[in-house]
Order: structure tokens, then C-alpha cells, then sequence
């Protein structure tokens, strides 16, 4: 009869439900306004700077033609899911100095006399 109940004690020590396994890691993603207030401010700067007709201003159209497609790329790496979570970092800090070298640049027009 102990054998009985050791046998059962045993039975539901191996029943035990298995660990769960760790949630999967949710990348950070840049908020859709904060992306799109981005994207415009840098659409906007490319479009003022290359109708400026100022001399400094022609150099700066070619720099500011490539700031657009920073973005995208930084978008395509952090949007891929292959990307690490260190990747998807990366990518929206780069993202994210993008973006402010936009709004810093648009700041600026005026000094360099364009409107």
C-alpha cells in the first residue's frame, strides 16, 4: 500500500506543468507621428534649401538630398525582422539625429539668406 502512495506522490511531482518559455523581446518602435513629423520637416528642408538661390545654399542641396534616405534606410533596418534589438536601436537613434539635423538645418535657412 506504500507503494501505492509513493508511486502516486511521484506521478504528480513529474506532472508538473513545464516553465513557460520567456515572452518574445518587443522591439522599440518610433512612434508613427514622431516618424512622420520627421519625415515632413526633412521633405520640407530638401524642397526650401534647393529652391534657395543663395551660394551656400546650392552646396547644401546635395548634403540634404541624402537626409530623406538616411530615414528609410534606418526605417528598412529597424523594420526588418531579422534586425537584433541592438540593431533597431541603432537604427532609431540614427533615425532620430536624422531627423533633428533636419529641423537644426531648417533653422538655419535664414543666415544663409533663404526664406
Amino acid at each position: 500500500m506504500r507503494w501505492l502512495l509513493v508511486i502516486a506522490a511521484l506521478a504528480a511531482c513529474s506532472k508538473e506543468e513545464a516553465p513557460a518559455a520567456p515572452p518574445v523581446e518587443e522591439k522599440p518602435r518610433i512612434p508613427a507621428t514622431e516618424l512622420k513629423r520627421g519625415q515632413d520637416a526633412c521633405a520640407d528642408y530638401v524642397s526650401k534649401v534647393c529652391a534657395c538661390t543663395a551660394p551656400d545654399a546650392a552646396r547644401q542641396c546635395g548634403l540634404a538630398k541624402a537626409l530623406p534616405d538616411a530615414i528609410t534606410t534606418g526605417l528598412e533596418v529597424a523594420m526588418n525582422p531579422e534586425s537584433t534589438r541592438r540593431d533597431v536601436l541603432q537604427s532609431n537613434d540614427m533615425i532620430r539625429k536624422t531627423m533633428k539635423e533636419c529641423i537644426e538645418q531648417m533653422a538655419k535657412l535664414p543666415a544663409l539668406g533663404c526664406l
